[in-house]
C-alpha cells in the first residue's frame, strides 16, 4: 500500500485517479481548491502548502487546471511550486496529467504541429510545455501522462487496459483507463523524466 497525494481530485482525471488508487488499497489524500467531502483544500501554486500536504507521502499525482488564470502563468507556476514543495517534503515521484498536443506523433512531429490540428488553443499547449520544461530542469523523478489523442466522452467505461503509443488525434481513452496508467506509475514506475501518451 502506498500513500498518494492527488492534487486536482475534484476534476475528472483526478476523481478517476482517486477511485483507481482507493480500489488498489492505497491511502489517498485528495486535494482541491475548495473543501467538500473527503477533499482537503490546497493550491497547486503554493509550494509551502504542497510541502505540508506531501510530507510522508510516497508519490504525488497532479491533474490540475485553472480556468480563471492565464495558462501561461498557471502551468509553469504550478510546476515550480510542485518542484519546490516536493523537494521540501522529501517526495521525489510526481505523476503529472499532461496534454496530447505536445506529444510527438509516429513520425516525430508534435501533434500540435500536424496539418489540420486546431491552433486556436496553441497558447494553452505551450503553457503545458513550459511546465514540462520546469520539471526537466529539476531533479524530480517525474512522468507526464496524457491521452494520445483525446478523452473518450462517448464511452467513459473502464476497459481495464491501456498501452503507450505516439500521439494520434483520432485515438481516445477513458478517464478511468488513464487513471490505471497514472496509478501504475506510482506502483511500478516505468517511465522517468519523460512525457508519454496512452490509449486504450
Amino acid at each position: 500500500m502506498s500513500k498518494i497525494l492527488i492534487i486536482g481530485a475534484h476534476g475528472r482525471a483526478g476523481r478517476a485517479a482517486v477511485s483507481e488508487a482507493l480500489t488498489r488499497g492505497h491511502e489517498v489524500i485528495q486535494v482541491a481548491r475548495t473543501a467538500g467531502g473527503e477533499l482537503v483544500v490546497g493550491d497547486v501554486t503554493d509550494a509551502d502548502r504542497i510541502a505540508e500536504l506531501a510530507s510522508g507521502q510516497d508519490a504525488v499525482v497532479a491533474a490540475v487546471y485553472d480556468g480563471g488564470t492565464d495558462p501561461a502563468v498557471f502551468f509553469p507556476a504550478a510546476a515550480r511550486a510542485l518542484v519546490d514543495g516536493l523537494s521540501k517534503a522529501g517526495v521525489n515521484r510526481l505523476v503529472w496529467v499532461g496534454l496530447a498536443s505536445i506529444l510527438p506523433t509516429a513520425d516525430g512531429t508534435l501533434l500540435m504541429d500536424t496539418e489540420g490540428y486546431p491552433s486556436e488553443y496553441r497558447s494553452f499547449f505551450l503553457a503545458h510545455q513550459a511546465a514540462l520544461e520546469v520539471f526537466a530542469a529539476s531533479s524530480l523523478d517525474w512522468v507526464s501522462i496524457a491521452p494520445t489523442g483525446d478523452f473518450d466522452h462517448a464511452d467513459p467505461a473502464r476497459k481495464g487496459t491501456y498501452r503507450v503509443a505516439p500521439a494520434d488525434a483520432h485515438e481516445v481513452i477513458s478517464y478511468a483507463d488513464l487513471a490505471i496508467a497514472l496509478v501504475d506509475e506510482v506502483d511500478h514506475p516505468a517511465h522517468h523524466r519523460a512525457a508519454i501518451g496512452v490509449v486504450a
